[in-house]
């Protein structure tokens, strides 16, 4: 999938699959893309990419995701003059929605901040915000619970962004409460649930 091939211009949204950008950070929760993609492929009329941190590389393979996956070197190795592409507007331009899942604590400051250091970054910075934002915020309870935690969620709420809550269960470093990711389920059910709210989204 090349996102400037894929989104000619004057092409009606509802005569093209409906784009999805899943951004997917350093959080063990990343165990879960390989999943989160294919209930993802699963929705009619859909089209995903993945754009990953460095970081997150850690908690899947690859070989797993069945969908384009753009990390930071793509940015640099598209990019050698003035009228090369730019991925990370590419992307923003060429998705219809995007999903941050999981959003680490490290990635959740940077984008309440206006950071931008990373591919990921880069593509919410530029983001259109009329298009939907869906975040799902995952980190230790004790993290989770740190005052800054509440500041930067309601910073990311107070940019038009939807957060999807994280829930209590016991997590994988053996703390138990608050911080883990909201299941796959929840957070496709809240995908289907904004592109039906979307004019433009029709299910084959």
């Amino acid at each position: 999938m090349e996102p400037k091939a894929s989104c000619p211009a004057a092409a009606p949204l509802m005569e093209r699959k409906f784009h999805v950008l899943v951004g997917v950070t350093g959080s063990v929760a990343a165990l879960k893309l390989p999943l989160l993609v294919s209930k993802l492929l699963d929705i009619p009329g859909l089209e995903v990419a993945v754009v990953t941190t460095e970081r997150a590389k850690h908690f899947y393979s690859p070989q797993d995701i069945a969908v384009t996956l753009y990390s930071d070197a793509d940015e640099w190795e598209m990019w050698k003059s003035r009228s090369d592409p730019v991925l990370h507007i590419d992307l923003r331009r060429w998705a219809d929605l995007l999903l941050v899942a999981p959003l680490d604590a490290n990635t959740l400051g940077k984008v309440a901040s206006g950071i931008c250091d990373n591919l990921l970054t880069c593509v919410i910075r530029a983001w259109d915000r009329s298009k939907p934002l869906l975040f799902c915020p995952a980190m230790n309870t004790a993290m989770w619970e740190h005052p800054i935690t509440a500041q930067q969620v309601d910073q990311l709420k107070a940019f038009g962004y939807v957060e999807i809550p994280c829930v209590a269960k016991k997590l994988v470093c053996g703390d138990e409460g608050l911080g883990a990711m909201a299941e796959v389920g929840t957070i496709v059910d809240k995908v289907k649930e904004v592109l039906f709210q979307h004019s433009g989204f029709q299910q084959s």
